[in-house]
């Protein structure tokens, strides 16, 4: 593709020496993009904006926060009613922690759905996999930081949980701490994480990206790109779709701020942390609840621990676990009931982790563990395997030109109909 010609002399004088412009021009202007994406696509860079809003909010709370256990929770006080729009800022913080975990667990899913963690986009799956884990650690740190009594109990319990593993548990325990106890060095190192991995994740979020266009996009069909008549510049398609899905976004995403902002937070959590007074229940927040109810269906701690680490980790060979060549699920009867199943299963582990594990919650807990791992580990290779997927269309138009889904000319069988 050659470079665009720019009419201004300042931009064409830095273009010629470091062609940065020309960089922006063919990755967000020319890009050439799958003519059918839907709004499911919109997730991708709506987690991109979201963690520029983090980021911004972060630092900016960082200015006036007090990593110190005796001041940390006056000082989170003094930034919501004595720093001009601390308030604001604090509030965009916390919800935008919940909307950029609601994003990207969607964007997730919308990959499950359509098989975009395939060949030859296994790396880019993985890359999502990473920033996704350090998502989960940078909210569990920031989550510790106001020093309430939710912050200092969950400190307690999650980091705890390490001492599981046998021989070196206890002294990375220790090492977290900084110490023998939750305490000052720990919240210092939590502080000190929770504001790099951000960073971290930002850099991630590049190498996503540059995986991204090397193999270009997926999309609903799940086929590969034939040539020039199935694709359309990002910019002005894309670019408009995806502004009107931010202002959605904003929409909800504000609504929460000025009307709602404390919604997804815990009462105890505006109470200073007191070593000597246990919560009536400890609950992390709602975007790790499955994690926590997986964690508890096992009655050994370290089987829990191994447990809820491995319903991660089982997400980076998912694409050698999933054995069929059709990667959407449009074309896959029977994946498809099966994914609709994992979507409850995943929201009735968040509702089990917020109950407290007794009665009935134990035994609906462990049953939607157990089929958790039995989705990916046993169902989706034998479907793979054993499904019959209707028939692919020739290319992305042609589902327009021959006036359905299925390739042009085919028929599908009678008991592919569904």
């Amino acid at each position: 593709m050659s470079a665009p010609q720019w009419k201004n002399p300042i931009v064409r004088w830095i273009d010629y020496r470091m062609p940065i412009f020309t960089l922006i021009h063919h990755d967000l202007v020319d890009y050439p993009t799958p003519r059918n994406l839907n709004y499911w696509w919109n997730f991708g860079s709506l987690a991109g904006f979201l963690l520029v809003v983090m980021i911004v909010t972060g630092v900016m709370l960082a200015m006036h926060y007090t990593p110190h256990v005796d001041l940390a929770f006056v000082s989170v006080e003094r930034i919501m009613r004595d720093v001009n729009y601390g308030w604001l800022i604090r509030y965009l913080h916390m919800n935008g922690g919940s909307m950029f975990f609601l994003v990207v667990y969607i964007h997730v899913f919308r990959g499950l759905y359509y098989g975009s963690y395939k060949a030859p986009r296994e790396l880019l799956w993985m890359l999502g996999v990473v920033i996704l884990i350090l998502m989960m650690a940078t909210a569990f740190m920031g989550y510790v930081l106001p020093w309430g009594q939710m912050s200092f109990w969950a400190a307690t319990v999650i980091t705890n949980l390490f001492s599981a593993f046998p021989v070196v548990g206890e002294s990375v325990v220790h090492w977290l701490w900084g110490g023998f106890s939750v305490d000052n060095p720990t919240l210092n190192r939590f502080f000190s994480l929770h504001y790099l991995l951000p960073f971290v994740i930002f850099g991630l979020v590049f190498l996503h990206l540059w995986a991204l266009h090397t193999h270009k996009s997926n999309n609903p069909l799940g086929i590969d790109v034939k040539g020039p008549q199935d694709t359309i510049p990002f910019h002005p398609y894309y670019t408009a779709k995806d502004m009107f899905g931010m202002a959605v976004l904003l929409l909800v995403y504000l609504a929460f701020v000025f009307f709602a902002p404390n919604f997804f937070t815990e009462p105890d959590n505006y109470i200073p942390a007191d070593p000597m007074v246990t919560p009536h229940q400890i609950v992390p927040e709602w975007y790790l609840l499955p994690f926590y109810a997986i964690l508890r269906a096992v009655p050994n701690k370290l089987g829990g621990v191994v447990l809820m680490f491995a319903s991660i980790l089982i997400l980076f060979v998912l694409p050698w676990l999933d054995t069929s060549k059709v990667k959407s699920a449009r074309f896959r009867p029977i994946y498809k009931q099966l994914f609709w199943i994992l979507v409850v299963d995943c929201i009735a582990l968040g509702w089990v982790g917020a109950n407290r594990p007794e009665g009935v919650y134990i035994v609906i807990g462990r049953i939607a563990t157990a089929y958790y791992f039995v989705h990916f580990l046993i169902l989706v290779p034998l479907v793979g395997w054993l499904e019959r997927p209707r028939p692919l269309p020739e290319s992305i138009g042609a589902p327009v030109l021959g006036g359905g889904g299925a390739a042009v000319g085919a028929t599908p069988k009678p008991m592919e109909k569904a």
